[in-house]
């Protein structure tokens, strides 16, 4: 009788066991486990609070309303009344020089200062210009409320000259041949996703760290301690040697990855962004579906750690390569964003660019078809089996076993 075929079960046990001895290794290492927790939450957080302060600085004026100063209030009661009409606080400022103008504002009290001088009746009574002086500090943080300010003295004065051309018997339309109207047709989603996009996008990068530790670890690492020679000489594969290691590096990068987006996801729901004229529209279906599609993002970026480490001769030396390289997957999302890119079919067939780009069209909410998802998916995924069959090559070499 014939025997039995070897069956491909047993090479399938050998690439688990190496996962999950090298998964379970990692999960020791504080080192590692701490990176995981750190990428995981620090730009879902830094993101919330930059969106929060957003917020806060925009609904500023309608919670607190605007503090102003007036030198000589009682020459303009028309006036007074339209900025107090705007939740605009008139204080009555007594005559000041221009070194005491500058002391309050410097003491933050007030959001700028009107000063109308002397001769304001006089020069208004006789149709002339009358002079109004708005003094403001550009170092402290009252644009908005400045502006704010700057508009109600644009109406009052846009108001006096349309009396005084009724009163000489001209119509006031006389001055505007142009009626412009404007009619914006973008929706919120669309005017969140490009700046809530650009923030986000950031959120891939953690897919070239997460998985690092382990990926450097269980390579210069294991060789540097002598270590892999010993799993060398055990009845083992080198595509399953490798593949296990980058596996368990991989699946730290999937679960950080994963663990942002939800937090992310979370964070923008619970966040008021229509207060700024913005809005959320994603849904857990499509956060599902765009981490399904990152996932071979985290397996290229621990192919890409394994395949520079292999080559390191040392531990530290494939820190410090890997520390430049991780800078490489930035720079098409960065040139994409300075020289203001419109979205293209190629872009998504970048690896880290196309999950970028496909979390910005998703916030977008409009339809993108089933091509964009397909590319993103293939492109990283390609690029990681083509690394771990370098990788599986490479670890054949007798010379990189023994570092020399």
């Amino acid at each position: 009788m014939k025997p039995a075929p070897r069956s491909s079960t047993h090479h399938k046990s050998k690439f688990l066991v190496v996962f999950l001895k090298e998964f379970r290794e990692t999960l020791r290492d504080k080192r590692a486990v701490g990176m995981l927790a750190m990428f995981t939450l620090m730009y879902p957080i830094m993101f919330g609070v930059i969106l929060h302060q957003t917020i806060e600085r925009a609904t500023r004026t309608e919670r607190e309303g605007i503090e102003l100063a007036v030198i000589g209030a009682a020459q303009a009661p028309t006036l007074m009344s339209q900025l107090k009409q705007k939740n605009i606080t008139v204080q009555d400022l007594a005559p000041s020089g221009e070194d005491a103008i500058a002391e309050l504002l410097r003491s933050k009290k007030v959001a700028a200062v009107l000063r109308l001088p002397e001769k304001f009746t006089e020069n208004y009574q006789a149709m002339r210009p009358a002079q109004v002086e708005l003094w403001f500090d550009s170092a402290a943080d009252e644009d908005r409320r400045r502006r704010d300010v700057e508009d109600v003295l644009k109406a009052y004065n846009a108001n006096i000259a349309s009396a005084r051309l009724l009163a000489h018997g001209v119509s006031p339309a006389t001055l505007s041949p142009i009626d412009l109207q404007r009619y914006d047709t973008g929706t919120n989603a669309a005017r969140s996703a490009g700046m809530i996009g650009s923030l986000l996008g950031f959120l891939f990068f953690p897919a070239f760290m997460c998985g690092m530790a382990a990926a450097v670890d269980s390579t210069a690492g294991e060789r540097e301690r002598r270590s892999l020679e010993v799993l060398m000489a055990q009845p083992i594969r080198t595509w399953e040697l490798v593949g296990g290691k980058w596996l368990a590096a991989g699946l730290l990068s999937v679960i950080g990855i994963t663990l942002e987006l939800v937090l992310a996801h979370i964070g923008l729901s619970w966040l008021p962004l229509e207060e700024i004229g913005m809005t959320w529209r994603m849904n857990w279906g499509d956060l599902a579906l765009l981490c399904l599609v990152s996932v071979p993002l985290s397996l290229f970026a621990a192919s890409v750690q394994i395949a520079v480490a292999m080559n390191a001769k040392s531990f530290k030396e494939a820190q410090s390569v890997l520390s430049f390289i991780l800078l490489v997957p930035m720079l098409p999302g960065l040139a994409v964003s300075m020289l203001e890119l419109k979205t293209a079919t190629w872009m998504y067939a970048v690896p880290m660019l196309s999950n970028q780009t496909l979390m910005r069209e998703i916030a977008k909410g409009g339809e993108l078809g089933a091509l964009p998802f397909v590319l993103t998916f293939a492109c990283s995924a390609v690029g990681a089996l083509a690394l771990v069959v370098f990788s599986s090559w490479r670890m054949k070499s007798e010379r990189y076993v023994l570092a020399v």
